[in-house]
């Protein structure tokens, strides 16, 4: 069964890799100021999440880290964009912007319609 709360899930899922490349694109970050800056932006997101997508972009070659001392605990694992990843985000965000003008497109339009709809009848 189809609920409003799974399709919100996969729609967030579906834009996760972007913008988690994005963050990253600011310069090296730490996954929990990772997913701070997610939170901040009211994009739900939990470290189960995070972590496995952080591995697969690794392994694609679009992301690398770096181990940091810490002053409070243990070295911490930071993440940076590889020249791949840049190019990668780069196409990935022209991709964004022609789903969200086609989405907008149709939505606008429906709405439209439905409006002349109701005003003719």
């Amino acid at each position: 069964m189809i609920t409003l709360e799974n399709a919100e899930v996969q729609m967030r899922k579906g834009i996760l890799e972007l913008c988690v490349l994005n963050v990253i694109a600011n310069g090296e970050v730490y996954a929990s100021d990772l997913l701070r800056h997610l939170k901040d932006a009211q994009l739900l997101v939990v470290e189960g999440t995070l972590y496995p997508l952080l591995n697969r972009l690794n392994k694609s070659g679009l992301v690398t880290y770096a181990w940091q001392e810490s002053t409070g605990g243990p070295p911490r694992k930071y993440y940076r964009l590889t020249d791949n990843g840049h190019e990668f985000l780069k196409e990935l965000t022209l991709s964004w912007h022609q789903l969200v003008f086609s989405a907008t497109t149709i939505l606008e339009n429906t709405n439209q319609n439905r409006q002349e709809q109701r005003q003719a009848g």
